[in-house]
């Protein structure tokens, strides 16, 4: 019987799983936490997404969570602008649907290494060896579902590992009186911020900067007082919200770089393949996406309905065509965003060019599926 490994349980990872498990196939999943956690995240995702997780019973219907059909941007000096969201999506945590798709996995039959932390994995023939400790697994296909950057990476010497990045990510759940419907974007000086609800009336607030703001201002809420809040909206936002951490969860050195969907045999999803800038607000919706694909072709693979060369070859295609575009429109559109004369000109066309407004918009978005 063929033994599927997925090394790191992020989102990708989760519905890989459950997907595979769903129809008899043997998976395991090596996991350096345990759930529930949090993850750095803007906690949003597309409806594009609801065909599917209802197919396979995973949508998250028990937690209720909120319907977002409207977008708000805001430039750095505090301009505004409004339009719709053709397609919507809904807000979820990290915390609650990561859990509510390990529990899923788990009386599906996937097997959990939680906190395990794989060290290695080598290709050697036709099977995977992966050490874990003192101890190896084996496995016949390997999927990487290890986020935005780990120590995977720098152990299979990835090439966008090699360069540094000059970012870093921050988020926080708070209650706030934005409203429940509507996902705000807000510009300050070489960063912006988002902010959404998600279940239980909380919200999301989760921002991408630059770390030369943290090294000059030298912790985050220095920063958050001298450079976020010169934008009214930030500044009304922290003065009048009620911050549910007792400190934030954040991350450095994120990524916006191409990465390869297959990298030495090792079939990558979600955010291990390639990350799209957070200002889309649709990763989570790429990683669940991409992971129907490759479970797809996986079990094409299981059933020997496709060599390991075609489910390779075929993979790399599909994550190419579907996805490739929208994460390289991503990062031309992040160029309007963290300065004042650029986010004022990106309020001024939502303003002014509606179409135009839209038309960006759903360069970062998918059809459902």
């Amino acid at each position: 019987m063929n033994c599927i490994v997925i090394v790191g349980g992020g989102l990708s990872g989760l519905i890989a799983a459950n997907f595979l498990a769903r129809v008899g196939v043997e998976v395991t999943v090596i996991e350096k936490k345990s759930y529930p956690f949090h993850r750095v995240c803007g906690e949003y995702i597309s409806n594009e997404t609801i065909p599917f997780l209802n197919s396979i019973d995973l949508f998250p219907s028990e937690f209720n969570p909120p319907s977002i059909t409207k977008f708000q941007l805001t430039s750095v000096n505090g301009k505004s602008a409004r339009l719709p969201l053709d397609l919507g999506g809904f807000g979820i945590s990290r915390y609650t649907f990561d859990n509510f798709l390990y529990r899923k996995a788990s009386e599906r039959g996937v097997r959990f290494l939680l906190n395990t932390e794989a060290e290695q994995i080598v290709f050697d023939g036709n099977q995977f060896r992966i050490k874990v400790g003192d101890q190896f697994l084996y496995g016949d296909v390997v999927m990487g579902s290890f986020g935005k950057r780990s120590r995977m990476d720098v152990a299979m010497k990835r090439t966008f590992i090699q360069k540094r990045s000059p970012y870093a990510g921050v988020k926080y759940h708070v209650r706030t009186d934005q409203p429940a419907d509507q996902i705000s974007l807000h510009n300050f000086k070489d960063g912006y911020c988002g902010i959404s609800q998600i279940e239980d009336q909380k919200f999301t607030l989760c921002y991408l900067t630059h770390r030369d703001n943290l090294k000059k201002y030298g912790s985050i809420k220095a920063m958050e007082e001298v450079v976020l809040q010169k934008n009214p909206f930030l500044k009304s936002l922290f003065a009048d919200s009620e911050f549910l951490y007792d400190r934030p969860e954040a991350i450095n050195e994120i990524s916006f770089a191409t990465k390869q969907p297959v990298d030495n045999h090792v079939l990558m999803a979600g955010d291990a393949a390639g990350m799209i800038t957070p200002l889309c607000g649709n990763g989570m919706a790429l990683a669940i996406h991409s992971a129907k694909i490759l479970s797809e072709l996986i079990l094409q693979f299981v059933r020997k309905e496709i060599s390991r060369e075609q489910m390779e070859s075929s993979y790399q295609k599909k994550w190419n065509a579907m996805f490739a575009r929208r994460l390289w429109a991503g990062r031309q559109i992040q160029q309007l965003f963290g300065a004042e004369w650029t986010s004022n000109l990106a309020v001024n066309l939502m303003h002014s060019v509606k179409p135009v407004a839209g038309f960006l918009i759903r360069q970062t978005h998918g059809s459902p599926f």
